[in-house]
Order: structure tokens, then C-alpha cells, then sequence
């Protein structure tokens, strides 16, 4: 009993000043402050007005003749006058500065347009198709995270053995191919040759419903997501716990009888969990923008692939809707995670 005493308090004294508990996380409030709070607010919307700003402005600019996405091919056969009276009512006849005070002040009314391709109002559209995004994105997020703790702890017991080089080596060439050239390869491979999975799309046709089917769609994309980010954050894993195994309360644990796994799931990992937090929140935004690469890819009817289908065919109102949605939810994120990292460790606010 002495001993273990003695080694618990060694252990504290050593990690006292460096490491910040889950209790401190909850229980400390010295920059959790509201001011703090509402000046990051405030600069959100800062930031989502110069976002929709510019947005507008370069959709405006863009070579693209938003009539074409509104008519079709009927655009060819209208005349002139017609097409100046198509732009009146769609109100294209008007400079972007005012176009842009008309669009923010239906905005404020919960207007946000039609969609020019579709003839319907674009809050319906992305109603239809968020979830499906947020399913692809949400899944591979969780799966992303769980297997790179388990990853990095696996790399980091087994430290400079063979299984630990042959996972880095890998890790480090997964993490320098594109995403999309991955998706096309495990097209090619897994749904084309073997035939095991589908090749793309949220269901097949008749199967709204079926669970299973929209999991087999899944495999795929996910799978994709998942290999292109897990090898990334496993290595700051592996390498946060190889630094905690090398202090001095480790090699007194395990001169107590300890197995470096016993002491790595009993202690180490207490100090590598804030890590652990502030890299998932940092993570989201850069998972909203892979997720929705991979739609386009796996054609998975989602956020991603509408928003290049509407620059590519000009409609205006469905782009702006869907860039204020990713850039208010990385900037919320981004908001998020600037506070649990400020809490998991004041330092970094100072």
C-alpha cells in the first residue's frame, strides 16, 4: 500500500503542471466567460456576412447565364425581348448590389428563393437532402475517431517494431493520395470486380426504406472517408502517448509490476484525452469538406453534390443557401472548439 501511495503521488507532482484533468474541464470557469462567449458570436456573424457577401458576388460574376438553368434548352428559342423580360422577373436586370440588399432582406423574412433548376422553393430541396449528408458525415466521423484512438495506441506499444513501421509507412502513403482518386479505385475494385457493394447513390430505386439497402450505399463512401483521415490523427495519438510513456511516473508504475498497457489505459490516457476532445472538434470542418467530395464521387445525393450541380448550372439562390449552411456549420464548430480547447488548456488563450 505504501508503495502505491508513494507512486501516485510521485505521478501527480510530476504531471501537475502540464496536464489538465476531465474535472478540470468541467469544473474550471476562468475564461468560460460570457463576454468571451458573445464577442465569438458577434464575430461569427462577422464572418457569415462577408461569407454570403462574397458568395453573391462571385456567383454573380461567374460565365454562367442563370436563365439557361431556369429555361433549359427552351433559352435557344426565346427572343430577345423575352429574354430581358425573363431577367425582370427574376430580378437578374438589377445591379449585384442591389440584387444582393433584395436577397439579404428576404433572407431576414425566412425567404431564401427557388431554386432556378428545380422550380421549388431551395429550403425544400436541402430539407430533402441534409439528412443524407448528415449521415455519411456523422458516421464516418464516429468511425474516423474510434479506430484512431485504438490505432495510435496499438503504434504506440508497439513502438519502432515491425508492425508499428508498416503501419506509419502505410499511413503515410494513404495520407498523400487525394481523396477522390481513393473513391474511384474502390469503385473500380470492390463494387465493378468483386461486385460486393454498390458503386454510388443513397439507395436503389424502390428502396427508400430499406435500411439495409442505404447501408450497403454507405460501405463505400464511408470506407473512403474514413482511410483518407483515420491515418492522420492516429499519428498525433500514437505520438502524444509515446511522449506520456516515456515519463518518469510510467517507468515508476511499471517498476511497481505494471504492464505498459495496464499503465497506458490507467493513466496515460487521462492526459492524452484533452488532446483527444480538442482534435475532434477541430476535425469537423475538415470532414464537412471531405464529405462532400465523396458525394460527387459515389454520385450520394447530399449537400455536396447539389452545391456543384448549382454552380455548374448557375442557380444562384440553391448555392448561396447551401454555402451559408457549411459555412455557419464550420464557423459554429470552429466556435465550439476554440472554447473546449481554451478550457481543456488556458494556455493557448494567453
Amino acid at each position: 500500500m505504501f508503495g502505491l501511495d508513494k507512486y501516485q503521488k510521485f505521478k501527480n507532482k510530476i504531471t501537475s503542471k502540464k496536464n489538465f484533468s476531465l474535472r478540470k474541464i468541467v469544473s474550471s470557469n476562468n475564461n468560460f466567460t460570457l463576454k468571451n462567449i458573445l464577442y465569438k458570436f458577434f464575430k461569427m456573424l462577422l464572418f457569415i456576412f462577408v461569407l454570403s457577401l462574397f458568395v453573391f458576388t462571385l456567383s454573380r460574376l461567374a460565365p454562367i447565364d442563370p436563365l439557361t438553368s431556369y429555361y433549359g434548352d427552351r433559352i435557344n428559342r426565346m427572343s430577345e425581348a423575352q429574354l430581358n423580360n425573363a431577367r425582370k422577373e427574376l430580378g437578374l436586370d438589377k445591379s449585384i448590389a442591389i440584387q444582393y440588399k433584395i436577397w439579404i432582406s428576404n433572407m431576414f423574412k425566412g425567404n431564401f428563393g427557388i431554386s432556378l433548376k428545380y422550380k421549388q422553393d431551395v429550403l425544400t430541396i436541402v430539407g430533402k437532402l441534409y439528412k443524407n449528408t448528415l449521415s455519411l458525415g456523422l458516421t464516418s466521423f464516429v468511425v474516423t475517431f474510434i479506430l484512431a484512438l485504438k490505432l495510435g495506441q496499438v503504434c504506440a506499444l508497439k513502438k519502432d517494431t515491425l508492425l508499428d513501421k508498416i503501419l506509419i509507412n502505410i499511413g503515410t502513403i494513404v495520407n498523400n493520395i487525394p481523396t477522390f482518386w481513393i473513391g474511384v479505385v474502390f469503385i473500380f475494385i470492390f463494387s465493378i470486380k468483386l461486385k460486393l457493394t454498390a458503386s454510388g447513390g443513397v439507395y436503389d430505386i424502390g428502396q427508400e426504406k430499406n435500411f439495409l439497402n442505404r447501408i450497403n450505399h454507405m460501405i463505400l463512401p464511408v470506407s473512403v472517408l474514413v482511410l483518407s483521415h483515420i491515418w492522420y490523427y492516429a499519428f498525433i495519438i500514437r505520438n502524444k502517448i509515446v511522449d506520456e510513456l516515456g515519463k518518469d511516473y510510467v517507468v515508476f508504475a511499471i517498476s511497481k509490476g505494471l504492464s505498459r498497457k495496464q499503465v497506458m489505459k490507467k493513466h496515460c490516457m487521462r492526459n492524452v484525452f484533452p488532446l483527444y476532445i480538442s482534435m475532434i472538434a477541430m476535425s469537423i470542418p475538415h470532414i464537412i469538406s471531405s464529405t462532400y467530395i465523396i458525394e460527387s464521387v459515389f454520385s450520394y445525393q447530399g449537400l455536396g453534390s447539389l452545391s456543384i450541380e448549382s454552380a455548374k448550372y448557375g442557380d444562384y439562390n440553391m448555392l448561396m443557401i447551401i454555402c451559408l449552411i457549411t459555412g455557419v456549420s464550420v464557423l459554429i464548430t470552429g466556435m465550439i472548439s476554440e472554447i473546449i480547447i481554451e478550457k481543456i488548456d488556458p494556455r493557448i488563450k494567453e
